[in-house]
């Protein structure tokens, strides 16, 4: 079982950068799929990245972050990030934390996570 907190959210301008930091408990933090996803008002919840555990194809990004968001882990420290540049006031949402045990699904799909944090607040600015 894994327990996910976010913190980082933040009010930021447009074109500046956030880093959002996803912290884990557990014992099998490094057997586990990390990812990112956020929710804008008004709007469904949406697929921003996920990194692998171990093997296979290291990152995934919506092609909405491509090139902007950069995600990552810290095996030792339990936790992931979401390291946010060149920010636009489309991408204010609430950004939520995920984590499944690999097991070859859909990284993209929300369905496809057990394990949820509640949520950490970024406003956009123009």
């Amino acid at each position: 079982q894994v327990h996910l907190v976010e913190s980082g959210g933040g009010l930021v301008q447009a074109g500046g950068s956030l880093r959002l930091s996803c912290a884990a408990s557990g014992r099998t933090f490094s057997s586990y799929v990390m990812a990112w996803f956020r929710q804008g008002p008004g709007k469904e919840r949406e697929f921003v990245a996920a990194i692998m555990s171990w093997s296979g194809i290291n990152t995934v990004y919506a092609d909405s972050v491509k090139g902007r968001f950069t995600i990552s882990r810290d095996n030792a420290k339990n936790t992931a990030s979401l390291q946010m540049n060149s920010l636009k006031p489309e991408d204010t949402a609430v950004y939520y934390c995920a984590a499944q045990r690999d097991y070859g699904m859909d990284y993209t799909t929300e369905t496809a996570y057990a394990y949820w944090g509640q949520g950490t607040q970024v406003t956009v600015s123009s």
